[in-house]
């Protein structure tokens, strides 16, 4: 990997890789803003933001937006976590200036027209209402907010839609104004470039850039608990969670390694044992979110109404199993499913662009593979041990969303997972 960095006077941070075996470049500015650092009352601004951005600027119509990225058959897009958010593209690497001018001219001159506004609250109105939807979708959302209840870590990031009918469009550009600062952003690019000229690019198109804008960021606090909600529907869809590691924790790629052994793919041990085995589920995985400070592990599991009864138990034991640590093989094989998957994703100019900013923002450094890839080679059966061991010693997250009739109640999976 060829990284270079530089830095503007107003503290927009820039970090390129240069692939020659490619054609093509991808790149972006990621904002170290997101879900997190809204007001109650406005839950759900981030994201109308990072929608009404592409809505049109001073100089551009939203068609327009649309239309000159496609002529040259390149892609735009952006997304809204709870931690950042990012506007990024993907062109040849000969329109490269074009893709950063526009995305330079969303950031800094987009007018918030308020046909536009009306328009793009109704679509999120229906995003909103498509998640509510999909239960394998809006159960993640209820974990999240039982997990961190009653404060801006546990919000939604599309908002309520209470909220987002009555959001103004001041709401929107104040959030905006208050927030993105260059001293709180990072433009990153991976593929066929040259640093120099990102550089110069980035010197004309965003040198005005406000440079600071102080982030309130409330802690995050785990306080666990149980939310379970009844739908007439096939299945019960069900998380089972407990605290996770924060980004920057010693144990973080032992954390990792413990997800993926213990719910990660069809060797894990969840799959096998729940769904091959014992037949309960067609779905079941185990995940991994991390934030700066703080984070959850967590199950998600897929079954029927009369399957419940079974599934519940047959989780808590394989949870307390954990406690005897991971086989040798088992830690061996998800070693190697983490390399193999960091490594396959160098194969990728986004992936590598992500990663380059994603890394700058959280810790400071360029992305380094090989670093990592050491880190997860040096995970033994000790750390496992360690991260099993905190893992457990928080209280239990649950949530549920179905048909509830078979579903054990909360002490009671409590008093399982204590057995």
């Amino acid at each position: 990997m060829t990284i270079e960095r530089s830095q503007l006077n107003n503290g927009l941070r820039i970090a390129t890789d240069r692939i020659e075996t490619v054609d093509t470049v991808s790149l972006g500015i990621w904002v170290d803003v997101g879900t997190r650092h809204e007001p109650a009352e406005i839950n759900g601004v981030a994201h109308f933001l990072e929608h009404m951005a592409f809505k049109g600027t001073e100089r551009r119509s939203a068609l327009a937006i649309a239309e000159e990225i496609e002529a040259v058959g390149g892609h735009l897009n952006a997304y809204t976590s709870r931690e950042s958010t990012a506007y990024y593209a993907k062109v040849l690497k000969e329109d490269v200036p074009l893709a950063l001018d526009i995305l330079a001219d969303i950031l800094q001159h987009s007018t918030f027209e308020a046909e536009e506004l009306e328009r793009e609250r109704t679509v999120i109105l229906q995003e909103i209402g498509q998640a509510n939807d999909t239960p394998d979708d809006i159960i993640f959302d209820y974990f999240q907010e039982r997990a961190y209840p009653d404060q801006a870590m546990g919000r939604p990031v599309l908002g309520r839609p209470e909220i987002i009918r009555r959001l103004r469009r001041e709401d929107v550009t104040a959030y905006l104004r208050d927030h993105y600062g260059a001293s709180h952003m990072v433009l990153a690019a991976a593929g066929n470039l040259d640093h120099d000229r990102i550089v110069a690019l980035a010197e004309q198109l965003l040198a005005e850039m406000p440079a600071e804008r102080p982030l309130a960021t409330e802690p995050a606090r785990y306080t666990g608990g149980e939310r379970r909600e009844e739908r007439d529907l096939e299945q019960l869809h069900l998380i089972m969670g407990f605290p996770g590691l924060r980004l920057d924790d010693p144990d973080y790629y032992a954390g990792a390694v413990l997800t993926t052994a213990f719910g990660g793919g069809m060797s894990s041990r969840l799959f096998q044992e729940i769904r091959e085995k014992r037949g309960l589920v067609y779905s079941v995985h185990c995940f991994g979110h991390n934030y700066r400070d703080g984070g959850l592990f967590g199950i998600y599991a897929g079954t029927g109404e009369e399957e419940a009864a079974e599934l519940v138990p047959a989780l808590c034991e394989e949870v307390r199993k954990l406690e005897d640590g991971l086989t040798p093989v088992e830690l061996a094989r998800a070693k190697a499913q983490l390399k193999a998957g960091l490594l396959m994703s160098l194969e990728s100019t986004s992936a590598r662009c992500e990663q380059l900013a994603q890394h700058l923002l959280i810790y400071g450094t360029p992305f380094d593979p090989a670093e990592i890839v050491g880190r997860i080679e040096a995970v033994d059966a000790a750390a496992i041990g360690r991260v099993v061991a905190r893992l457990r010693a928080g209280p239990p997250t649950v949530t549920a969303l179905g048909p509830l009739r078979r579903l054990e109640d909360f002490d009671r999976v409590q008093a399982r997972l204590a057995a």
